[in-house]
């Protein structure tokens, strides 16, 4: 199958998106990636630098004799996502990517396309003899998923150029020019156990079959959230059914949205028809609820061995009444833009570790006041059970630049190509443009890309003939930079 990836065009992005798929690259172990960039530049006599929080800027002259500098941008990490049933090792093994349907996506896991086709694009310019170009600084940045954290240290005086093509976007046919800020909330909740009730029966509860994606690009897509759907079993099975519970475990990361999640529950055994006969009931509400955005969704039980403690009943009062209240998803739209979401939040996931809960969650607004606000309200749910609630810095969102001469070049290059108009918008994911906008006041900047579907989840896909577009259309924006 890979030899079939390497023959489709633009054949020198294929090969490099092939190459990088092969070198593990988790967020915050992007050690084996700055490697292979680092060897890359130095195999192909480039001018190379890396930045002291891990970031490798590598330059190429002009071949157009423009005085003008670019910068290419994506980021050497990705999400590391796999379906319950699949062994790997990200640390370690290749992704394996296959051809569907004219897309490319992985075996059972994510396919780190977002933002792999990125980090290809500019190692195929870096190498290319036969195209026209301006000064060139390919940017890889480090640890974009889980925290900016690359964005965050970048340096003044670190780049040179005052134009920034970020290539980090997921939909052909559309250029951003701005993105919303976000703010991560995290919850420690401490617990105490007791031991197991007598004439309990214990069972396992699993979600499954959730569509999940990207926090910030599928928020508005109505999709279900396992650990909303998770407490809320367990929450009215607490009221109605004496359950109890031993763990809770749910979600991953905090920038995707959670699709599997389990719990191990006692109930006294002399209610367990009447247990089951509530799972096959929610699992028939929830696929009623969710029937046209994630009609996949299945909850299932099983018997599992009777744990020898349960979580103490006022802690386990405290996660699912703060679970169940917590809000998650589009919380505003708009107020200028049609169809955009303005602010969200994500309940990204839910781990029993030892003696505490740990609750991962991120906010994100265009509107900093509206993203405070939304911070407040999950803190609010958790503030009352005697947690330790940790709000990070957060990030600042991108500001669109209505006289921009890149997005007016970008404009005009994808009409000439493809006979059709691009729409030029804000997204309400984060992009690092915000954080380098930061520290590089005057860079004027905007951010495209090919068709990825699914991000962050295992169903990522990259279509492969918005790939050849892509291509083109960074080497046209390129050729009129003058």
């Amino acid at each position: 199958m890979q030899k079939e990836i390497a023959q489709l065009e633009p054949k020198e992005v294929w090969k490099y998106f092939l190459e990088i798929a092969k070198v593990p690259r988790p967020s915050k172990k992007e050690e084996k990636i700055i490697k292979y960039l680092l060897d890359f530049a130095k195999k192909n006599n480039l001018d190379h630098e890396q930045d002291e929080i891990g970031n490798v800027l590598i330059r190429k002259a002009a071949t157009n004799g423009s005085k003008r500098t670019v910068v290419l941008q994506s980021h050497m990490d990705m999400v590391c996502e796999k379906n319950a049933d699949i062994e790997f090792d990200f640390d370690n093994d290749a992704i394996q990517p296959i051809i569907k349907d004219g897309w490319i996506k992985a075996q059972g896991t994510t396919l780190g396309a977002d933002d792999s086709i990125g980090m290809a694009a500019e190692l195929a310019l870096l190498v290319a003899t036969d195209i026209e170009h301006p000064a060139l600084e390919c940017l890889f940045t480090v640890d974009e998923e889980t925290g900016l954290t690359g964005a965050f240290g970048l340096k003044p005086g670190f780049l040179k150029g005052d134009i920034l093509l970020n290539l980090d976007s997921e939909d052909d046919g559309e250029l951003f020019i701005g993105c919303a800020g976000g703010i991560d909330t995290l919850i420690e909740m401490p617990f105490t156990t007791e031991t197991t009730p007598n004439n309990h029966k214990a069972f396992k509860i699993k979600i499954s079959g959730l569509q999940g994606g990207h926090s910030g690009d599928d928020i508005q897509k109505g999709r279900g959230n396992a650990n909303k759907i998770l407490s809320r079993i367990l929450w009215n099975g607490a009221e109605n059914l004496s359950l109890r519970f031993n763990e809770f475990n749910a979600g991953n990361l905090r920038n995707a949205i959670a699709r599997e999640g389990s719990a191990i529950v006692t109930i006294p055994a002399a209610k367990e028809d009447e247990l089951k006969n509530y799972i096959k009931e929610m699992d028939a509400i929830v696929k009623d609820e969710f029937h046209n955005t994630d009609a996949g969704v299945t909850i299932e039980i099983e018997n599992t061995e009777l744990p020898a403690t349960v979580v103490d009943l006022k802690s386990q009062k405290n996660l699912l009444n703060s679970l169940y209240s917590c809000p998650h998803g589009v919380i505003a739209w708009s107020q200028d833009i049609d169809n955009f979401v303005e602010t969200s939040t994500n309940l990204a996931a839910v781990k029993t570790k030892e003696d505490h809960f740990y609750i991962t969650t991120s906010q994100r607004s265009s509107v900093t006041s509206a993203k405070d606000n939304v911070k407040d309200m999950v803190t609010a749910a958790f503030k009352l059970t005697g947690s330790k609630i940790i709000s990070g810095e957060g990030y600042p969102g991108w500001a669109p630049n209505p006289n921009s001469e890149i997005v007016k070049i970008t404009e005009e290059s994808y009409e000439k190509l493809f006979s059709t108009k691009p729409k030029v918008l804000a997204i309400h994911a984060g992009l690092e443009c915000g954080l380098i906008g930061e520290t590089y006041p005057n860079m004027d900047m905007i951010s495209f890309g090919p068709d990825i579907r699914g991000a962050h989840s295992p169903a990522e896909a990259i279509n492969i003939e918005t790939v050849a577009k892509f291509w083109a259309l960074t080497l046209d924006v390129l050729k009129k930079i003058k």
